[in-house]
């Protein structure tokens, strides 16, 4: 089995309806900008249950996916989706009362054969306000990337929050993953 040598096209769709045991949709997925790292890390509490002196169970409840990706730029448009501010005339206007939309966030990783690729989409989360960091330029080059940060949960319709999938993986329709990075897909039915 490869593995992951790489990470390009990330892209977001906007959750328009998200009800509990409905049906989930979603807007158009969009490349932003070009993708430098991203970390997904999902979070979940357990606690120990012991009986005759030994542990008898762990229970463990599912917390949220923190994900922090690093770009090569940050557009005030792509800022202006992801924090939900306005964009005016080319002009990105933050306010106090600017209310990050629920997205979904699709990618895929290059595997080291460099034929085949692994696609990941992560279903429901919300940006953080980006920060910013500038430096004088001096005698050593030194570019700027930009970092933004998100929090992912289950949606409310199915309590799914990711999809995995191979190209090499066994059973796997190709089909669905040509429109894996424009459109969010749909979650496959067991036969």
């Amino acid at each position: 089995m490869s593995r992951q040598i790489g990470l390009r096209d990330v892209s977001f769709a906007p959750l328009t309806v998200d009800p509990v045991g409905g049906s989930t949709t979603y807007g158009t997925m969009k490349k932003y900008e070009r993708s430098i790292s991203a970390k997904i890390t999902p979070k979940s509490t357990s606690e120990k249950q012991y009986s005759d002196d030994d542990i008898e169970e762990i229970i463990q409840k599912f917390d949220s996916i923190d994900v922090e990706i690093e770009l090569n730029q940050l557009s005030p448009a792509t800022r202006a989706f992801l924090q939900g501010a306005k964009l005016i005339n080319g002009i990105l206007i933050e306010n106090k009362d600017d209310v990050p939309p629920w997205v979904a966030m699709s990618f895929r990783s290059l595997k080291s054969d460099k034929t085949n690729y692994r696609y990941v989409c992560l279903l429901k989360g919300q940006f953080q306000l980006t920060a910013d960091n500038y430096d004088t330029d001096a005698d050593k080059l030194k570019t700027q990337t930009a970092t933004i940060k998100a929090t992912f949960i289950p949606r409310e319709s199915d309590g799914n929050w990711r999809l995995i999938a191979d190209t090499d993986g066994e059973g796997v329709d190709a089909n669905a993953l040509a429109g894996w990075l424009t459109a969010v897909p749909t979650i496959p039915v067991q036969a």
